[in-house]
């Protein structure tokens, strides 16, 4: 983990400058990249966290939400508006499988689903006291936070949770997003509709570690995987999509940064 995050360090020193207000899509992105050799040399793999809800595992589990349509679109821009070299393909992460330890950056949906035993709460726990970073995401309201809750308090039994100031690094190391907006999932295309269940504000949290570098980033009442998804829509707003584009390039650079 710390040979590819000195790896990446380096290839975010050469990320390029481009605009994403300027960024412009024509068509589908391509076929998802989730087949293939995860053993090809690659500075980065998006990374998705595959765990238990309700008694599944597999695909039909909460964790697969959107995958791998959102997850592949994000890559490809990744791939087109920095120069960090990822040619591998999407990457399923398993807490059983030590493998784990081989991503510093992870993604997960559906929180409010998880469960974990304790062998895997330990596990998560290991991974980011090794200098992992979650990002979580597509999860809405306070019945939501409490059941994602209940599932990290079994990780970090002593996590503290706090609101992200404006000012806070994560939010500058490589784009300074100082206007922070909800981001909404597809509904809003029919709707018009930002928000999910009673999740109307937004919540940009975190959990961090003793020595303050953020381990779980939480983007609560949010959905920032289908506005990666749904970015070349005609009917979705640039705005969302560009600003979830510049947050998780930004928690990626934190990420293998910090």
């Amino acid at each position: 983990m710390k040979l590819a995050r000195l790896f990446l360090a380096i290839a975010l020193m050469l990320l390029a400058s481009a605009a994403l207000g300027a960024y412009q899509f024509s068509g589908r992105f391509g076929e998802p990249d989730y087949a293939g050799d995860r053993d090809k040399p690659s500075e980065f793999y998006f990374s998705r966290l595959q765990y238990n809800s309700y008694g599944f595992r597999g695909s039909r589990g909460a964790w697969s939400q959107d995958f791998p349509r959102a997850d592949n679109d994000c890559l490809i821009a990744i791939r087109r508006l920095t120069s960090i070299d990822a040619p591998a393909p999407l990457n399923v992460v398993d807490l059983d499988s030590d493998r784990l330890f081989e991503y510093p950056w992870m993604y997960a949906v559906g929180v409010n689903t998880w469960s974990f035993t304790d062998e895997e709460a330990n596990r998560l726990r290991e991974y980011l006291a090794r200098g992992g970073f979650l990002m979580v995401d597509h999860f809405h309201g306070e019945d939501d936070w409490q059941r994602f809750m209940a599932g990290m308090l079994q990780v970090l039994p002593d996590a503290v949770v706090e609101d992200l100031p404006d000012d806070d690094p994560i939010f500058h190391v490589l784009y300074n997003i100082d206007d922070k907006v909800q981001i909404p999932g597809e509904q809003y295309v029919a709707t018009g509709r930002t928000y999910e269940k009673d999740g109307y504000v937004p919540r940009w949290r975190a959990i961090r570690d003793s020595r303050g570098r953020i381990l779980v980033a939480n983007c609560h009442n949010m959905h920032l995987g289908d506005a990666w998804e749904w970015a070349n829509s005609g009917g979705y707003p640039e705005k969302f999509s560009g600003l979830a584009f510049r947050v998780v390039i930004n928690y990626i650079a934190y990420a293998m940064s910090h």
